[in-house]
């Protein structure tokens, strides 16, 4: 995948194949519009065959139609596959304020906790600047895992590139999405 980030959920992996499939069409369009477009600049421009053609026309109006088709039909699967809510095993609450982002697990215990970033003159060797937090959050992987955000102050955005999951915080608000991780590891987000 060109300039992507490596999937590690099924959702990144359907929005990697749909990036894919997107750039293919546009490349084929983009050849097939530069080879008219020389054409045109080495042949005559004079064709007595294309004064009054209603064939060219209907192709030239039905062809972006079909081309547009190819794209909308799996963008919208896609996102009905984002947007669809699966019987979650575990709720994570977040919410959003000025510099930090408050987590509550309330499906097991009542556990809450605060996670700010990490100030650049505190980092350790291998940190990432921007990016560590001081309580970093621990979920299963395997599992699917329901996301609750909302904020107190401003609009934030709970995002995770690597799983494909981006959420708006929104005060007075609570929004939901849903995640599932295949591997284990180390996924950075970033508030966007």
């Amino acid at each position: 995948h060109i300039l992507l980030i490596d999937s590690n959920s099924p959702l990144m992996e359907q929005l990697n194949f749909f990036h894919d499939h997107t750039l293919l069409i546009i490349t084929l369009i983009t050849i097939l519009v530069g080879y008219n477009m020389l054409s045109l600049l080495t042949n005559s421009f004079i064709n007595r065959f294309l004064l009054h053609g209603q064939l060219i026309e209907i192709i030239w109006t039905i062809l972006p139609a079909i081309i547009l088709l190819f794209i909308a039909f799996p963008s919208l699967r896609l996102l009905y596959l984002l947007d669809e809510t699966n019987k979650p095993s575990l709720t994570l609450k977040s919410i959003g304020h000025q510099w930090y982002w408050s987590y509550e697990y309330s499906d097991f215990k009542n556990i809450e906790f605060d996670s700010y970033m990490i100030p650049s003159a505190e980092l350790n060797e291998g940190d990432f600047r921007l990016l560590d937090v001081d309580n970093r959050i621990v979920l299963p992987n395997h599992t699917q895992i329901r996301l609750i955000a909302t904020a107190t102050d401003v609009i934030h955005s709970w995002t995770v590139p690597s799983l494909g999951v981006k959420i708006d915080a929104t005060p007075g608000r609570l929004n939901q999405t849903n995640f599932y991780m295949n591997r284990s590891g180390l996924f950075f987000g970033q508030c966007s």
